[in-house]
């Protein structure tokens, strides 16, 4: 029983702007504290959309992107055709975050993002364990991880499970959610003149990505900052979400 990423993520590619574009770019070089990724070899982690592949590629990484889910290996090599046809800077390939073996192969890198990733996976404290292994020595590994609300996030958990049983259940999660998930955070934008959707996202798909995507685990930001002390990173800095539901991001160096 697993949400359909890479299906959620085709259709949100027919939205995608040079809006969107625009704004993954400035959100990475945010979080990054630099100005472009000249030089730089970019390792994308579950590449989803294949949008932030896209937005190191406008940056200047050589970028390597891979995802278990298919489609969204298909999502990835879709903007690669529309904007970087035939280029041997970007390369897209099938795999997972779980093979170390799949992993070693691809080499070292300057930059490893797993954004909204590793939890996913079923076995998130394999996937933190794994992302580290590619990062060069004094490399960055730029990561989010949802956070632990407790009860609620137990909450949430019963919400992906039954969400992904069937057509009905999903249609009376998303109907009940709507408000505050999507109608609410719209309205509050427009009032605020803030439409445009950090990260260059799209609250729709967002939503449906949250209420669906399972497997699902969580973590404190501490957990995290301490498990990747313990294995020779250190913390460069963090962006938390408070109490709320959502990712805590992560930047850390390899000693």
């Amino acid at each position: 029983m697993k949400f359909s990423f890479g299906e959620n993520w085709l259709k949100y590619l027919s939205v995608v702007s040079e809006d969107n574009i625009a704004a993954a770019e400035r959100s990475l070089c945010q979080m990054l504290d630099v100005a472009n990724l000249q030089e730089k070899t970019f390792l994308d982690i579950g590449s989803g959309s294949g949008l932030f592949s896209l937005a190191a590629r406008n940056l200047g990484a050589r970028v390597y992107s891979f995802d278990y889910d298919p489609r969204s290996v298909e999502c990835s090599a879709e903007l690669k055709r529309r904007y970087f046809p035939a280029d041997p800077g970007w390369q897209i390939t099938q795999g997972s975050i779980l093979e170390t073996g799949f992993l070693r192969s691809l080499g070292m890198f300057d930059i490893v993002y797993a954004w909204g990733v590793l939890h996913h996976t079923g076995s998130m404290w394999s996937a933190l364990n794994n992302a580290g292994v590619p990062v060069k020595d004094q490399g960055v590994l730029f990561i989010s991880i949802y956070n632990d609300q407790g009860w609620l996030s137990q909450y949430w958990l019963t919400v992906k499970k039954l969400y992904n049983k069937n057509k009905f259940n999903r249609c009376i999660i998303i109907l009940f959610h709507l408000p505050f998930l999507y109608a609410g955070p719209w309205l509050f934008r427009l009032l605020t003149g803030r439409l445009k959707i950090e990260r260059g996202m799209s609250l729709w798909y967002d939503m449906l990505d949250w209420l669906g995507g399972y497997p699902f685990e969580v973590a404190t930001a501490g957990k995290v900052i301490d498990f990747y002390r313990e294995r020779g990173f250190t913390l460069v800095k963090v962006k938390t979400c408070g109490r709320k539901h959502g990712c805590n991001e992560f930047i850390f160096t390899k000693k």
